[in-house]
């Protein structure tokens, strides 16, 4: 097949031969139909020649790429209110809130030792039943209370949990499992004085020993409770332990944590750390994945922490983007080795976030 210069390829190409970096990484891969931004990338990146098929197809450009080219230049902000318009008429985010107000109700039983578990597992089977359209970077509440936010921790870390386990390679058997751990994790919660748990101040040392026993209240809580393993009593119990024994309520190290424990204190971190609350902005989720890439070393598990991070950040180029500074851009280009930092084109320029360490996603734009 033809190796042409990058000069003079035309939008419809098709790539015949993975396109390859100056440093190795796999820029586009075989079988990809160039569109007008990608001759742009494909100059930033310093390649002068690749290789499409004969030059009777340069010209010849699909039918498809032509309209999402076009689409995209005509309406800058059509893919978004489509996003938002599918959302809102998303069954993922119908069986998001029935699972929502369940759990809602469940705490409140719960209270009173009547957890209505069979119905809890019913409409989490519902609800994962849609995990296909679940990505983590990208999901979002249709509607987020700041008094809501345990219940919402509790969904989002059963979906997110399920999900590890499956990218982790756990037996099927204990996906269902590990997704009740998530979404009963902070069941103790319901134990706890409830001004605590919302308070905007820092807490004392008292208030603070109060409020880690909601790890003793959760596994008391789920005792008794049938048609869950101890796996999910567990988790309750150890989702704050650490893997050098530095965690609580019993300063456990590495093998002495259940591995759901450890899925869902990934999950539970994220989702804590993304979320609004009354007394804090949800972060971003690149600089949260960062930190938890940092606990890796000595905290939680490398190997959860390292199949989550390449997992959630494993977007298709084009992705659209908000920028820590307000722009909004696309992915063009991710290293593997530096998932959280692509680079990414803002207004026409390549911006390469591992060079430009101020600057970080703020956001997904579905």
């Amino acid at each position: 097949m033809p190796s042409i210069s990058v000069g003079e390829v035309k939008p419809g190409s098709k790539i015949v031969k993975d396109v390859v970096t100056p440093l190795g990484g796999v820029l586009f891969t075989k079988g990809k139909i160039i569109l007008p931004r990608d001759i742009e990338i494909l100059q930033a990146f310093l390649i002068q020649h690749i290789e499409i098929e004969g030059a009777q197809e340069e010209n010849k450009a699909p039918e498809s790429a032509k309209a999402v080219t076009k689409h995209t230049a005509s309406k800058p902000g059509a893919l978004i209110n489509e996003s938002q318009l599918a959302k809102s008429n998303s069954p993922l985010h119908d069986e998001y809130e029935k699972m929502l107000a369940l759990v809602k109700k469940s705490y409140a039983s719960a209270a009173a030792a009547q957890l209505p578990i069979l119905e809890l597992r019913s409409q989490l089977e519902v609800l994962i039943s849609h995990l296909k359209d679940y990505h983590i970077l990208k999901f979002a509440p249709r509607v987020l209370f700041d008094q809501d936010y345990n219940y919402h921790n509790a969904v989002l870390s059963a979906l997110t949990s399920y999900k590890i386990a499956q990218w982790c390679g756990y037996p099927q058997k204990d996906w269902m499992q590990t997704a009740f751990a998530g979404l009963l994790h902070d069941i103790g919660n319901v134990k706890v004085d409830a001004s605590l748990l919302q308070k905007p101040t820092p807490l004392d040392a008292s208030e603070i020993e109060e409020v880690r026993r909601h790890t003793t209240y959760g596994y008391q809580l789920l005792r008794n409770v049938t048609a869950i393993n101890e796996g999910v009593r567990l988790a309750a119990l150890q989702h704050h332990e650490k893997i050098d024994g530095s965690g609580y309520p019993l300063r456990l190290e590495g093998s002495q944590i259940h591995f759901y424990a450890k899925i869902v204190a990934v999950a539970d971190i994220f989702h804590a750390m993304t979320l609004e609350k009354a007394y804090r902005k949800a972060q971003s989720p690149y600089l949260v994945l960062e930190e938890l890439l940092a606990e890796s070393f000595g905290k939680l598990d490398p190997v959860i922490v390292q199949t989550f991070i390449q997992k959630t950040t494993d977007l298709y180029n084009g992705t659209r983007i908000r920028l820590s500074d307000g722009r909004h851009g696309e992915i063009i280009f991710t290293d593997r080795s530096n998932p959280t930092r692509p680079m990414v084109k803002v207004e026409g320029v390549i911006v390469n976030l591992m060079l430009e360490r101020e600057l970080y996603i703020q956001e997904i734009i579905a």
